[in-house]
């Protein structure tokens, strides 16, 4: 007799249904899946200022890949499926919520700013805001009620929503500490599945996160290219390498 066996059929991607700054998301055959494919563009300062990164899709392909299997394992829901080649994933489908979820573990970046404390201070609690994402008025830090009023998300997703991102946050802290890095803050994104799931989205890596070398405090992320401290791509590689070291013995 013959044995059967199972054979997964790829879902082809077709054509592009959006281009962010620093994405592209392409439909496919299986309305349930889409590839998305990182760029080099980088962008800061609300795309005010713009360039390009060597290797930043690459890196950023890999580094969420890495980071999205680990919290699949560690119980998290994202829509990651697996990785295509270097700079494309094949990721579920879903409707993502307009609201960035931004967790900060020490003072730094627009909060330092905006509070007028040195950077680097480490919060006796952990700091949860949301940035209403809208372009063209610069992804505005709001409140849960203005969240509710503009129908982002109910009361309800909130609560959902924030004790997702803590989970995130305390898997993250851990992970990243075991290769010597201080996870200074981060932001994400959430979606919503066909069937009404809230589950981790778009990507973790050094343009989402601040990651700082817990001996020398160097920055190794996206501010060596907000502030022009330059070896912004060998940051990026060095990040890899710790993760891939780390998690792929």
């Amino acid at each position: 007799m013959c044995s059967l066996k199972k054979v997964k059929i790829m879902s082809q991607k077709k054509e592009m249904l959006y281009e962010g700054k620093a994405k592209q998301v392409f439909a496919t055959d299986n309305p349930e899946e889409v590839v998305v494919r990182f760029k080099d563009d980088a962008t800061a300062f609300n795309a005010q200022k713009r360039g390009s990164v060597d290797l930043k899709g690459e890196m950023n392909n890999a580094i969420t890949t890495l980071i999205f299997e680990y919290l699949n394992e560690q119980g998290v829901k994202t829509h990651f499926i697996e990785k295509l080649d270097e700079r494309e994933q094949l990721v579920r489908k879903v409707s993502i919520i307009p609201l960035e979820m931004v967790v900060r573990n020490y003072s730094a970046g627009s909060m330092a700013q905006r509070l007028g404390v040195e950077e680097g201070i480490k919060s006796p609690v952990t700091i949860f805001d949301i940035c209403y994402k809208k372009d063209e008025l610069g992804d505005p830090l709001i409140n849960d009620h203005h969240a509710v009023f503009l129908g982002a998300a109910t009361y309800e997703e909130l609560k959902e929503m924030y004790a997702l991102t803590d989970k995130i946050n305390t898997i993250l802290i851990d992970l990243f500490d075991k290769m010597n890095i201080i996870l200074v803050d981060f932001k994400i994104e959430l979606g919503k599945t066909s069937d009404g799931e809230i589950i981790l989205a778009d990507e973790i890596s050094p343009d989402t996160c601040r990651l700082w070398d817990k001996d020398t405090m160097k920055k190794l992320d996206k501010d060596r290219f907000r502030r022009d401290l330059g070896e912004v791509t060998e940051a990026y590689v060095e990040i890899y390498n710790r993760l891939k070291n780390l998690l792929q013995k």
